[in-house]
């Protein structure tokens, strides 16, 4: 095997099945001398892949675990799996790793060839993923672009739909990719309008990268999620609830998540504010937690939770 780098990538491949080969066996593998290939793998050594090494007659090699990442070596199947499973963990598969597999899933894209990005586009679109919680559907195209520019501070120009249904183009500079709950929001700098907004992933189309790169601004008080949050609840809803419940604060925002504020009154007693479009979310959460709770208010909850109530118990009658 005249060509190095190629022998250098065969000899990688073969040791990150991490069995222990004999180096006899590895040398006849590759066609090369014991001498090269002690060479071959002093050079893996320094690109920072921990080779161990087993002198003697029954002397080998086998590749261990380090203390870093180096760069991996996948075939076309790995490649397509491990991107196909970053779009699943991004969309909330896995709870808590939505943001990192999102920026994983930009980095793997950037370096996939062509012709894998169109096997993986082509499975993509004839698997209906299961979304947990009920949240949107997201294009992986979509966010993954998104991510990309976030990443290299690159403007981005798309269209957006927001809650009114007035279709807009928008042309930002990208921060930050934020998911809270089961939505994704993207937190940018509106160059229009020179203020910063936040966009739900969901509602953006055709996001295009431009080419123009940007210096990133400071985001409003520093943290990213604490400013989403905060607009989300300026958001004027249709309805502002307020329940008090003989929960602790931890029980009740298992159940609530991002979505409401909860107020300690003593030990064991909360107030719950939220502010939502529909009822039907507060009365699955007072069903959920189980325990006592009084609505302050609106009216239309009372209602809305005493036909629940009446509901459920018809259909445990017998």
């Amino acid at each position: 095997m005249a060509n190095t780098s190629a022998r250098m990538l065969r000899l990688l491949s073969l040791l990150q099945t991490h069995r222990y080969w004999p180096g006899s066996e590895l040398a006849e593998r590759l066609e090369v001398s014991p001498r090269t290939l002690r060479r071959d793998v002093d050079r893996l050594r320094e690109l920072g892949y921990p080779v161990d090494a087993a002198r003697g007659v029954a002397g080998g090699y086998q590749l261990q675990a380090g203390a870093a990442v180096p760069p991996l070596l996948l075939d076309d199947e790995e490649a397509v799996a491990i991107a196909v499973g970053l779009r699943s963990a991004a969309a909330g598969a896995v709870a808590g790793f939505e943001e990192t597999s999102v920026r994983a899933l930009a980095k793997v894209i950037q370096l996939l060839p062509p012709r894998l990005r169109r096997r993986i586009d082509a499975l993509q679109a004839v698997t209906s993923p299961g979304v947990f919680g009920g949240g949107p559907v997201l294009d992986a195209g979509v966010l993954t672009t998104i991510a990309l520019a976030t990443r290299a501070e690159e403007r981005l120009r798309f269209g957006y739909t927001p809650r009114t249904g007035d279709v807009s183009r928008r042309h930002v500079e990208p921060h930050r990719l934020v998911p809270l709950g089961r939505k994704w929001y993207l937190l940018a700098w509106d160059l229009d309008r020179a203020d910063w907004r936040n966009f739900r992933v969901d509602r953006i189309a055709e996001p295009a990268l431009t080419g123009a790169r940007f210096r990133p601004r400071e985001i409003p008080g520093g943290d990213p999620v604490a400013w989403l949050r905060s607009r989300i609840r300026a958001i004027p809803n249709r309805y502002e609830v307020s329940v008090l419940i003989e929960a602790t604060p931890a029980a009740i925002g298992a159940s609530t998540g991002h979505w409401g504020q909860i107020e300690v009154l003593g030990e064991g007693h909360c107030r719950l504010r939220m502010n939502v479009d529909d009822l039907g979310w507060p009365v699955m959460v007072l069903g959920v937690l189980g325990a006592p709770f009084t609505i302050e208010a609106p009216p239309e909850l009372r209602e809305r939770a005493r036909a629940a109530g009446e509901t459920l118990l018809r259909a445990t009658t017998v």
